[in-house]
């Protein structure tokens, strides 16, 4: 039997109302996906399987063998297929029970299509992460590099924040994900995840701020029957269902100041009671949470509890917003392309030059998720074999992000290099940087002198000596007390370079001939 992963996998249906059949069917073939339904676990058991499918969709009540004693029958031939579970009210032990023999999501009726979809896209991600794994051996590299696969970028600040992942991944260490809206918060919590030892058993994950705030508490911890009006069943938690694996915490800054200390007990002991009950359930979860808030400054306003900042502070980790990578910009604007193609079974169309200008200048406030529908849209709306790609325009009181101040002494460094540049390092006569600047030529050389610009000569002189040509571009990116490195002409921490060009705190340079042991 052939295990099918990737675009072309196969979503097997097993439900055994014709209406939600073809419901789902009609569901899952609209976002590109190939599909086949079952009306009982006996039927899918007793039909040709030429293919192994990508994910099952699985209705825990069944007639005959339940969906539970089908996961099981899977289970013997290919252990890892992924199965998400739909169910109604009052399937609670059947739901503990799924989520601990590994289902990937479990959904309760009635539920959101995108619920469904995003879960599936989940389900066959993994079957195709599962797929590579089973090639050459496993190694922690080579895991590292499929759970990675959906993570685009070359950017420096996205390669620091997947080194950091990587470090903090195989330890039990609570996560802290801060970044703005769109940036990818889940996809670096699910990482995590699957780098840790826990990746066998439930990611669960819960968007605190999509919940009421009357609701919440019952979403975290459980409730029992009867605990509040319209509880007419009990119910499992996401801590419950997290037992053993990773809960996700999206938007943790949204949970109300009353509900903190609940959630801080269940952080320190691993500890708590559902809503109407008494009795104490103990788990053992790992905490990955997420926030586009500043909890710092909500500590400071007392709208977030010092105590559980701190339980949840345990190793942040920053997502830079996509306008800080726009290295990163066409390696996104080509991987959403191709992948809105090959699931629409497209050719994958040019992108012309002045589109991907136009991607680069617009400041994209809602980061990597804004790029992507704006990508969806211009593939269906476009009709050649050029995208077509009409940016919106920024919402109302948006306005791009202003460079940062810098002190008068190094806008007049820039400003004189600048003038240097242009008059190829010529200070005197009619063409030099000091006629273009409208000084003397000995003002000039004194200002030069006193902000450390070295002039091309003496930079020639030292390049004989055996330094690398320094380049004065990065003379004026260097922090306070760090110098630029003669051999890589980089900033390097003091004391690394034979020729120094030390930044001071006032933004002047000073260069100087280093004895380096």
């Amino acid at each position: 039997m052939k295990n099918m992963n990737g675009h072309d996998a196969c979503v097997v249906v097993v439900d055994d109302d014709m209406s939600i059949r073809e419901s789902l069917s009609n569901l899952i073939r609209s976002s590109g996906r190939k599909v086949k339904t079952f009306a009982s676990a006996q039927e899918f058991l007793a039909g040709p399987r030429r293919e192994m499918p990508g994910c099952v969709v699985l209705d825990v009540q069944l007639p005959g063998l339940s969906g539970l004693d089908l996961q099981k029958e899977l289970a013997k031939v290919q252990p890892q297929i992924p199965i998400i579970f739909i169910t109604g009210h009052g399937d609670i032990p059947m739901t503990v029970r799924a989520m601990k023999a590994g289902a990937i999501e479990v959904l309760t009726k009635p539920f959101q299509n995108e619920d469904l979809l995003q879960a599936i896209e989940e389900a066959l991600n993994r079957s195709r992460q599962l797929h590579l794994l089973q090639s050459p051996p496993e190694t922690s590299a080579r895991r590292r590099d499929i759970t990675f696969l959906d993570v685009v970028g070359q950017s420096a600040g996205l390669r620091n924040v997947l080194k950091a992942i990587e470090t903090v991944a195989p330890t039990d260490s609570t996560v802290l994900i801060q970044g703005e809206s769109g940036t990818g918060k889940e996809l670096i919590a699910r990482a995590v995840h699957e780098l840790s030892a826990r990746r066998a058993r439930p990611f669960v994950k819960l968007n605190c701020a999509a919940i009421p705030m009357g609701l919440l508490e019952s979403e975290l911890f459980g409730h029992e029957r009867g605990a509040f009006t319209g509880a007419i069943a009990s119910r499992v938690g996401r801590f419950e269902l997290a037992d053993g694996g990773t809960l996700f915490l999206d938007e943790i800054g949204d949970i109300p100041l009353e509900l903190q200390p609940k959630l801080l007990r269940v952080l320190q002991d691993q500890e708590f009671e559902r809503v109407g009950s008494t009795r104490s359930i103990r788990v053992n979860v790992r905490i990955v949470a997420a926030t586009h808030r500043d909890l710092a400054q909500m500590v400071k306003e007392q709208e977030f509890r010092i105590d559980l900042y701190y339980r949840l502070y345990v190793f942040p980790v920053l997502l830079p917003p996509l306008r800080e990578r726009p290295e990163d910009i066409p390696l996104l604007v080509e991987h959403f392309a191709s992948k809105r193609a090959e699931r629409l079974n497209l050719p994958m169309p040019r992108i012309a030059e002045q589109t991907m200008a136009a991607l680069l200048e617009y400041p994209w406030p809602g980061n990597i998720r804004e790029l992507e529908n704006v990508i969806e849209r211009a593939m269906i709306l476009s009709s050649g074999k050029e995208l077509v790609i009409p940016l919106p325009k920024p919402p109302e009181g948006h306005t791009p992000p202003r460079p940062p101040l810098v002190t008068l002494a190094q806008a007049e460094r820039l400003h004189i290099l600048e003038a240097l540049e242009e008059a190829q390092w010529v200070v005197g006569g009619l063409n030099g940087a000091a006629e273009k600047l409208g000084l003397k030529r000995t003002s000039l050389a004194y200002k030069m002198q006193r902000l450390g610009i070295v002039p091309v000569r003496r930079r020639r002189r030292f390049a004989q000596q055996g330094a690398v040509v320094l380049d004065t571009r990065v003379e004026s990116e260097c922090d306070a007390s760090m110098t630029i490195s003669s051999e890589t002409g980089s900033c390097v921490p003091a004391g690394q370079s034979k020729l120094m060009s030390t930044v001071r705190s006032d933004g002047v340079a000073t260069y100087e001939q280093a004895h380096v042991s």
